[in-house]
């Protein structure tokens, strides 16, 4: 089996009728005709057949009577199909029908004091920019109001089985990015938000955001329908591969450009193509040649492009240089040296995303010994946004000692191909994260995508997130609570619809308070 062929199950085998548990099987058992947007790093990958049994006369860690006892940290010797059966089991308790419910917990926040609340601790000058950016659209709200949803999913059904959740598991918030070699990687690609919780969260968060994308795009309720019901389907048919293959080879399954011709995503090719050929063309010096100008002394400095750019005082910029010192401990020794070969130019604030915006965002100028340049985002890192409702479900939050470590590590546990410049640091005693800006970055917008596009992004997406999942969760556990059939995609994709009808009431209370001047909005920004 090729690369390529590996998680082929991410796609349907009917495109236009729900997939049977025999639709299925042929699906895998056909692999080579399908990928889902992702490979395998390597060779000897478990066939589509039988799973791959040990060596019968391998040491079972743990079993009484043998040579090796259990190891803290190694995982003990059992049946192939426990783990499955444990996923299985949770049925009972948690019907998969049950997740098509949209239950709203008692002490709900009206949506305009959800966002009141949510500008609190941020610069009160750029919130009004937020609400604007909010305001834009259903899709555009659901975008900013993370925190809301995740009062709001304490109401639905979870198994218990937590993972390195994203925490903002959006229709928008996959894209592509340079590895350290310059190849283009397909993953999610903002963990402002990540925590450890249920891993339905995450799935649901993603298929409503599907059904408001296709709204968004003029595409009629059974499309928008169809839209979180293929995101649902991949995830859930990847994570059974996973299942199958060898551990190693299902922790290494990366996606990559090199994939987008090998995908059933037939509709969607042209717009993956037209991205990444932009992404190519997005890197430091791009910015770098937009933004600045030569500086008296004969290096580089920022340009003011207000609202979105400014060059900050000298003492705020010393600042935030003072604080990469520490940003250069949290990366691995071989990296440092890179950085050494550059020379800190100048430091601007720079207005970032939808929801993030109100947070202190700096972009640092580096220069190496040629003039080549080399951009940092330093990025104050808020406690999550799910933190507080993650005790109602049954987790418990740990104490996080630095938020920009906690966004880091959770961000390298659930992508397989992280930033080589991550790393965390504090200013003025805030944390922050901090990376590559610019690093041949590019993005799908969803809301943007022809009707029939929907579903192929739908696919890619749900099949994205599943790998991410896998990272932290066995994926025998889940896929054995997933099963064969389309049970469990019928009904997130019943919640999808409803929430979705619930954000656009948000989004019109919104709008409403911005009409009265209970909110101030900049719109357009």
């Amino acid at each position: 089996m090729s690369g390529t062929d590996v998680l082929a199950a991410a796609e349907p085998t009917v495109r236009d009728a729900p997939v049977s548990a025999s639709a299925e099987s042929a699906s895998v058992a056909r692999a080579s005709s399908v990928a889902p947007g992702l490979a395998v790093v390597g060779a000897g990958f478990a066939p589509a057949g039988p799973e791959r049994r040990p060596v019968a006369d391998a040491p079972a860690n743990g079993v009484p009577g043998t040579r090796i006892p259990a190891v803290a940290g190694f995982a003990r010797r059992a049946e192939e199909s426990s783990r499955k059966a444990a996923g299985r089991a949770l049925r009972e308790r948690v019907p998969r029908a049950a997740h098509a419910s949209l239950v709203l917990p008692p002490g709900r926040p009206d949506a305009v004091r959800a966002v009141e609340e949510s500008n609190r601790g941020r610069v009160p000058g750029l919130t009004p920019i937020r609400v604007g950016r909010m305001a834009a659209s259903p899709f555009a709200f659901l975008r900013g109001a993370a925190g809301l949803m995740a009062h709001d999913l304490t109401g639905t059904p979870v198994t218990g089985v937590g993972a390195q959740l994203c925490g903002d598991a959006h229709a928008a918030n996959f894209g592509l990015y340079g590895d350290a070699r310059g190849n283009l990687v397909i993953d999610l690609n903002d963990f402002d938000e990540t925590a450890f919780g249920p891993w339905e969260w995450d799935l649901k968060r993603l298929a409503a955001s599907f059904v408001l994308a296709g709204r968004a795009a003029g595409a009629d309720e059974d499309t928008c329908r169809r839209g979180a019901y293929d995101t649902v389907g991949a995830y859930r048919r990847t994570m059974r591969l996973l299942a199958r293959l060898p551990a190693l080879d299902a922790w290494n399954a990366i996606a990559d450009e090199a994939l987008v011709s090998h995908a059933d995503a037939r509709d969607l090719l042209g717009t993956l193509e037209r991205v990444s050929e932009k992404a190519r063309r997005n890197t430091s010096a791009r910015f770098a040649a937009r933004s600045t100008e030569v500086s008296e002394d004969g290096g580089r400095r920022f340009v003011d492009a207000l609202p979105v750019l400014r060059r900050v005082p000298d003492a705020e910029a010393a600042a935030v240089a003072a604080g990469l010192g520490g940003y250069l401990g949290t990366l691995p020794e071989d990296r440092v040296p890179l950085l050494a070969r550059h020379t800190i130019h100048d430091v601007a604030f720079r207005v970032v995303g939808t929801g993030s915006v109100g947070t202190r965002s700096y972009v640092v100028l580096l220069l190496d010994h040629r003039g080549e340049p080399l951009v940092l985002q330093v990025k104050e890192a808020r406690p999550s946004a799910l933190t507080p409702f993650l005790p109602a479900v049954g987790f418990d939050v740990p104490v996080v000692a630095h938020e920009g470590r906690r966004v880091v590590l959770g961000q390298k546990r659930m992508q397989v191909v992280s930033d080589h410049l991550l790393g965390w640091a504090d200013v003025d005693g805030r944390p922050y994260q901090v990376r590559q800006f610019r690093n041949r970055k590019g993005s799908v917008d969803p809301a943007a995508l022809a009707p029939d596009e929907v579903d192929d992004y739908g696919r890619m997406t749900g099949a994205l997130l599943a790998r991410a999942h896998a990272h932290s969760v066995d994926p025998r556990l889940i896929a054995g609570y997933c099963g064969k059939n389309d049970e469990l995609e019928q009904a997130v994709a019943d919640f999808a619809v409803l929430y979705a009808d619930r954000t656009e009431a948000d989004h019109a209370a919104l709008l409403k308070a911005i009409g009265s001047g209970r909110l101030a909005a900049e719109l357009g920004v």
